[in-house]
């Protein structure tokens, strides 16, 4: 497993098949396509930042890099992607075996440009505000300091804007200092890009332009009529603090049996105009606090009457969910509108029921941005999250803007797609292939929001037929893979992330030890979750166990050793075992049983999934368990009900909680107070331990999971159980005595692969 880590340390890619099926039938049987899960920003240490512009290929645009064949004598460079011969310009005269420029030594597979020329001048980050009044006066308590505290965080540089929302929409104009001031949108239908322009006096005394797209200065609009609305932090401080401060709840009367008017829809779809209008093309977030469902005007998912439930996984099912694809279509609009504009779509939804995550999914996920999820303002998943974006710690997101993605790769290799937060540039080129998952069709994709933790999955697919006269047969066995991402830094200036890689090709029949000493089974777990959880949102009657059951029965029977026939001679090398256990997690976990969880829930959860890296997303899939107890340190144990002792402390990591869980009779003498008495210090370390540990979990994570601290048998033990394999249930012969039973008929670990030696040695 370590040298995939190194390699992701030094490039931030992790990919199942580290040696690639050499040609399009052998990949099939392979059954987990070839594909790559990669981190475009991801911090390395020591990578080089050139001050000038890269060099790039004539044909192919590809830029230098250190599998490129170098002759020093005639001053040339062979391409390795589409084998063009190219000119060093006059600049690198001087280079020699001895004298390399960096992206050509070995090592430095991934290199950063940052030139003047290119970079234009730094441009201050932008946020605006858009937040919901809808609320009881304890949440707009919360709100309020929570957003207090964000305003002291503010890079001094950064523009501001301020919108609230309720029934009406009202749009907060921060540059008039002398006494509140805003402008009013009705919130039940939506407003355009000129009724802004018009009704916010943007061409006050002045004539507007008749024809044209009015987007920024350069059309005509005064930086004064901009600052109005947008200003720098520094300079607003005082007056968005008072803004925050008299912040009310909506006035308009609710009836009991009403839900609140509220236009969620209509707000968004004016920030993202006021933003197209005064600041297009350059990075800018619209951060939503969203505290219940949108009932008023476009983008409403349920309507006011409180005895009409809000939709759940059964309504999407069978189509009974009315407003929901309305709200989808128009969400998508958003999405279009605000990746050509190049802005970011952040969402805080914070209620104890839903608030049409599911529904602005789309939005969200296509621009890059953010969301958290929690129950209240007051709840520290969401104070802490929205801290943790605007720290200035070592650890922090690093939040980029307006990434350009674009690949190259060997022209034995297409492209089929990315799962991830992005949007194809339906740039069609050579390498897009015919087959689409995900953003596909295309060489290049817009990531408006990025950060050093965003990781894309790309899944690539093997053009080459088989037989060796195959046309333009390639002489070397290696596949390249190029990733240049042109992204706007935290720091304001464009920079060129550029990553290149190689790896070896494999075909024939005699290749399955080849194949499965580069398979890497963590990163073939999350781009299984990925495909699945994308197969389960786009395609009509998919039966994702299912799928997943055959996709392992193939893999164990192509590459597991038995004898035919014969289940107990069945075993698989080391590369493969524990991926199994990955799958039948897979099948347990909240993103392929979607029973008890709201389409809400659901949504953010996957997208969780499609964001993070392979080591966060196998936390994902299996969680991770650790046992305290006083013979032993914290130790890793089996994810079983086996692992619970009335003497022991389990620390369960699932990614979205950390749940700490006393055995019983730790619980009865912590309720007896035996670790504040003298000569019990051993029992006091013994029950801090797992709370240090739960603290540096839930420091490095955004978004902060939730922490549950329960005991054995409590109500809150269900977050512990739900997630072990039940291989002792209710009616099991003797349980062990002080552990635990689980009330379940799901089929345990056993069971499981004992039916998957069956069938994979038929």
């Amino acid at each position: 497993m370590s040298e995939f880590l190194d390699l992701e340390a030094q490039d931030g890619i992790r990919m199942p098949w580290n040696v690639i099926p050499g040609t399009k039938q052998e990949a099939l049987n392979c059954v987990i396509p070839v594909s790559a899960i990669y981190t475009p920003l991801k911090s390395i240490p020591d990578i080089p930042v050139l001050p000038y512009s890269p060099l790039r290929c004539r044909m192919c645009r590809s830029i230098l890099n250190p599998f490129s064949i170098v002759d020093y004598v005639a001053k040339i460079w062979v391409c390795p992607f589409c084998f063009q011969r190219n000119q060093f310009p006059q600049h690198y005269s001087s280079i020699s075996e001895n004298n390399l420029p960096a992206e050509l030594f070995p090592q430095y597979t991934t290199v950063e440009y940052i030139s003047s020329t290119e970079t234009g001048p730094v441009v201050p980050p932008v946020f605006i505000f858009v937040v919901d009044t809808c609320m009881i006066e304890e949440e707009i308590g919360y709100l309020k300091s929570a957003l207090a505290q964000v305003v002291e965080l503010l890079p001094d540089n950064s523009l501001v804007g301020f919108i609230t929302f309720g029934t009406y929409v009202q749009v907060h104009e921060l540059g008039f200092g002398l006494l509140p001031k805003s402008y009013v949108f009705k919130g039940t239908k939506e407003v355009t890009k000129e009724q802004i322009l018009e009704q916010m006096c943007f061409f006050a005394g002045k004539k507007m332009p008749t024809t044209g797209v009015i987007a920024g200065t350069r059309d005509g609009l005064s930086s004064e009529s901009i600052s109005r609305f947008l200003l720098p932090a520094s300079e607003c401080e005082f007056v968005l603090n008072s803004v925050i401060e008299e912040m009310q709840k909506d006035p308009w009367p609710v009836p009991a049996d009403q839900r609140a008017s509220r236009c969620t829809g209509v707000a968004l779809s004016v920030a993202a105009n006021l933003l197209g209008v005064c600041v297009p093309g350059s990075g800018a977030r619209i951060m939503a606090f969203v505290g219940g469902p949108s009932t008023e005007g476009p983008g409403s998912i349920v309507s006011k009457s409180l005895y009409e439930p809000l939709r759940s996984h059964k309504d999407l099912d069978k189509d009974s969910a009315p407003l929901y694809d309305k709200a989808v279509k128009f969400y998508d609009q958003i999405a279009k509108q605000l990746v050509h504009q190049g802005h970011v779509l952040d969402l805080f939804a914070c209620a104890v029921d839903q608030v049409g995550v599911a529904e602005m999914k789309v939005a969200i996920e296509k621009t890059g941005g953010m969301v958290v999820l929690a129950e209240s303002f007051g709840h520290s998943v969401f104070k802490d999250s929205l801290r943790h974006i605007f720290q200035s710690a070592d650890d922090k997101l690093g939040l980029s803007f307006n990434g350009i993605l674009e690949i190259n790769c060997s022209k034995d290799v297409k492209v089929q797609g990315i799962i991830g937060p992005c949007t194809s540039l339906e740039k069609k080129s050579p390498l897009s292939s015919d087959t689409v998952i995900g953003q596909g069709n295309t060489s290049a994709w817009k990531m408006c929001g990025l950060d050093k933790k965003t990781s894309l999955c790309f899944v690539y697919d093997i053009a080459k037929k088989d037989g060796q006269d195959s046309i333009g047969q390639s002489t070397s066995n290696q596949f390249y893979f190029q990733f240049l991402t042109y992204y706007q830094h935290n720091e304001g200036m464009m920079r060129l992330r550029s990553t290149t890689i190689s790896r070896r090709w494999v075909s024939g029949t005699d290749n399955v030890e080849e194949l499965v000493a580069g398979f890497d089974q963590e990163a073939a777990a999350a781009v299984m979750a990925r495909l699945v959880s994308f197969k389960m949102e786009t395609e009509v009657d998919f039966d994702p166990v299912r799928w997943l059951d055959r996709a392992l029965i193939r893999i164990c029977s192509k590459f597991g050793d038995y004898q035919k026939e014969t289940p107990s001679s069945f075993s698989l090398s080391p590369r493969l075992s524990i991926f199994p256990q990955f799958i039948f997690n897979l099948r347990r976990s909240q993103f392929v049983q979607v029973f008890n969880n709201s389409p809400d829930e659901t949504a953010y959860f996957r997208m969780m999934l499609d964001r993070e890296n392979v080591a966060n997303a196998v936390v994902m899939i299996q969680p991770s368990l650790l046992s305290y107890s006083f013979q032993s340190g914290p130790e890793p144990v089996l994810l079983d009900v086996t692992a619970i002792a009335s003497d022991k402390i389990l620390l369960l990591d699932s990614y979205f909680t950390v749940v700490i869980f006393h055995g019983v009779t730790i619980a009865q003498w912590r309720k007896a107070g035996y670790q504040d008495q003298e000569g019990h210090e051993a029992f006091a370390q013994l029950l801090k331990a797992p709370h240090e540990e739960a603290n540096s979990i839930i420091k490095e994570r955004f978004p902060v999971p939730r922490l549950v601290v329960c005991d054995q048998y409590g109500s809150q033990a269900r977050f512990l159980l739900a997630k072990l394999n039940p291989s002792v249930t209710y009616n099991s012969d003797n349980p062990a005595p002080g552990g635990d039973v689980i009330f379940t008929d799901d089929v345990s670990f056993q069971v499981f692969m004992d039916h998957l030696q069956r069938l994979s040695v038929q």
